[in-house]
């Protein structure tokens, strides 16, 4: 009872959010970006009580197994099966890749959020950024400008002073 009423307040304070400062008008990727985070917010705070008595590799597998059947649902249900055909052996390396990085990802979060306090757990997990920002610079040569650079180096901050004892 108590989870829902805090979720239709959250989602009551999204929906301000949207209309107040015209969320709507900004570029598709921005909108798309912010409701991941929201979604792996969500994320976290429902692993953290399924987790509850439960081997994290086990929850890991479930989570993968219903992604998988949803991922592959919204593929057939917008007719882009054929659409594999049209992969080239770059793109399964490096998606095969990609797979292996989130798995690991996923099994080493979820064991993270069994042993820890979902807040300090998600700041690390976050750090990923500045791992990104630094990988994306040497590997696929993306600028880093100074407010990139700043943005990083708060996160960075930010991370430590969450997690800091």
């Amino acid at each position: 009872m108590l989870i829902n009423s805090v979720l239709r307040i959250r989602l009551l304070q999204l929906l301000f959010l949207i209309s107040r400062y015209n969320l709507l008008l900004m570029a598709p990727w921005i909108i798309y970006a912010l409701l991941s985070a929201l979604f792996a917010a969500l994320t976290a705070i429902f692993a953290k009580v399924g987790l509850k008595d439960v081997n994290s590799d086990v929850a890991t597998a479930i989570r993968t197994g219903i992604i998988l059947l949803i991922t592959w649902g919204i593929v057939f249900f917008r007719g882009k099966i054929n659409d594999i055909s049209v992969l080239s052996k770059t793109n399964w390396i490096f998606l095969s890749l990609s797979a292996v990085a989130t798995g690991l990802s996923w099994l080493f979060y979820y064991r993270a959020l069994q042993l820890g306090e979902v807040s300090q757990v998600s700041a690390i997990d976050k750090g990923s950024i500045v791992f990104t920002i630094l990988l994306s610079f040497l590997f696929l040569r993306e600028p880093v400008t100074s407010k990139i650079l700043i943005g990083g180096a708060l996160i960075f901050i930010g991370m430590m002073v969450i997690i800091w004892k």
